[in-house]
């Protein structure tokens, strides 16, 4: 579904522009590379994140504007402020729970050996966020809503477009569980910063 996959493209920008250093946390972490960042009077999260900017992601971003537009001019959807006030609401709270997967897999470095896997894992779960929930099976459907959600990278998020007069609950509670679900994430991100200083390692 083009809508799907321009607006999951575009979800996911924030995290391939912005927090592209999680990918290298694993290496610092156990190279001993990370204790340069403890010790500056800065918040070390907002540190360690804005070393890199990955200009990429922009292409990206190109590229699910381009498909969101095309796929809403062939469906001739309406355009008005509160709908496009609406899709930017769900655009950002779908990004905060890629960047909050992303942060849960890379934090896990402050606590296991070799985690390059495992964010490379949660990465991959991305390619299912281009597809309607509805396609899994029941258990897969709930893993993907409460667990690893990624049903509200896209899916969810999303059906302020595709369905704007039958969005679910889940849709209209995106948002504040996007936040704190971003939330959780930072949180468990500097607790394991933390421990980090803490033990010197």
């Amino acid at each position: 579904m083009p809508r799907m996959y321009g607006f999951s493209l575009v979800a996911l920008t924030p995290m391939q522009c912005l927090f592209e250093n999680n990918w290298n946390l694993s290496r610092n972490v156990h190279r001993g590379d990370f204790i340069k960042y403890c010790f500056r009077p800065i918040n070390i999260f907002f540190y360690y994140i804005s070393e890199i900017f990955d200009i990429k992601g922009l292409g990206q971003l190109a590229i699910g504007i381009g498909t969101l537009v095309y796929a809403w001019n062939r469906l001739s959807l309406p355009v008005s402020p509160l709908i496009l006030l609406e899709l930017l609401v769900a655009l950002m709270s779908a990004s905060l729970f890629f960047i909050a997967i992303m942060n849960f897999s890379a934090a896990a470095s402050f606590f296991l050996v070799n985690t390059g896997f495992l964010i490379g894992t949660m990465n991959k779960f991305r390619d299912y966020a281009k597809y309607p929930i509805t396609i899994f099976h029941g258990a897969f459907r709930f893993i993907f809503t409460f667990i690893i959600p990624i049903a509200f990278i896209a899916y969810y998020p999303s059906l302020v477009i595709m369905r704007p007069d039958e969005i679910p609950v889940l849709t209209w509670i995106a948002p504040a569980f996007g936040i704190f679900f971003f939330y959780l994430s930072y949180k468990f991100w500097m607790f394991g910063a933390g421990k980090y200083s803490g033990t010197g390692t």
